[in-house]
């Protein structure tokens, strides 16, 4: 598989829906994580990240113009011990507090399915990292209709032990603007992981779409003691 670049995959694409790319930067040091969400719908642009704890949620900019709370509000990041969890709705919850269970990262999913939202049926993407005695290994999944059906869903999963330096996985929910959405297809994207924090966030945040872009969060997690520095970015301030 090719190795891309996600700037020219970001900035080629005006409406990916949320993305999630986990990787590891160029000099082996930390492990990388950034989520983003856009937005076509004023209900959709009206929100923020905002930092919980160890994790980040979404909140409403203006309370007073949130019509819908169901599918927009939740908290896309959570840390449970040396595992990063990464997704873009609420199925954040069902992941932490079934491997809080000991089940695995597939097995929480199978409680989850794609969002209700007809006609598009969003795909649920999410990733999950683990770092433990300066080992990193990530695993990502889709669930998705199949191709638009309600009555039949998809299940994907990726896994990846020992990912290179400068490497990383990006999926996102759709492969470009219609109507409906069309869902996201194939395995996740390889691609660049360059530059420090502050570069790498600015890239990200640079080759999203203007009109449509809504927030980004990003971390490094230092890979020899789980330390972290995070970055987050919100088009409503």
């Amino acid at each position: 598989m090719e190795l891309l670049s996600l700037e020219n995959q970001l900035s080629q694409n005006a409406y990916p829906g949320r993305g999630i790319v986990i990787g590891k930067s160029a000099d082996g040091k930390y492990a990388v994580t950034a989520y983003f969400i856009m937005g076509r719908s004023e209900n959709s642009r009206n929100r923020v990240f905002v930092e919980d704890g160890e994790g980040i949620r979404t909140k409403a900019y203006d309370p007073a113009k949130l019509s819908d709370p169901s599918l927009i509000i939740y908290a896309p990041v959570r840390i449970l011990g040396n595992k990063t969890i990464v997704t873009n709705g609420d199925q954040t919850d069902t992941i932490y507090e079934g491997m809080d269970r000991q089940q695995t990262f597939e097995q929480t999913l199978r409680t989850r399915e794609f969002e209700p939202d007809a006609p598009n049926y969003t795909p649920r993407i999410s990733g999950i990292m683990h770092i433990e005695n300066g080992t990193y290994n990530y695993a990502m999944s889709i669930l998705k209709s199949s191709d638009g059906n309600p009555g039949s869903c998809s299940r994907y999963t990726f896994a990846y032990e020992h990912p290179a330096d400068g490497e990383g996985r990006f999926i996102h929910t759709y492969m470009g603007d219609g109507n409906p959405l069309p869902s996201f297809e194939g395995e996740p994207k390889r691609v660049k992981i360059e530059g420090s924090i502050d570069g790498f966030t600015s890239r990200v945040w640079g080759s999203l779409n203007e009109e449509n872009k809504v927030s980004l969060f990003v971390r490094f997690i230092r890979l020899s003691d789980g330390s972290y520095e995070t970055r987050i970015i919100n088009k409503n301030q």
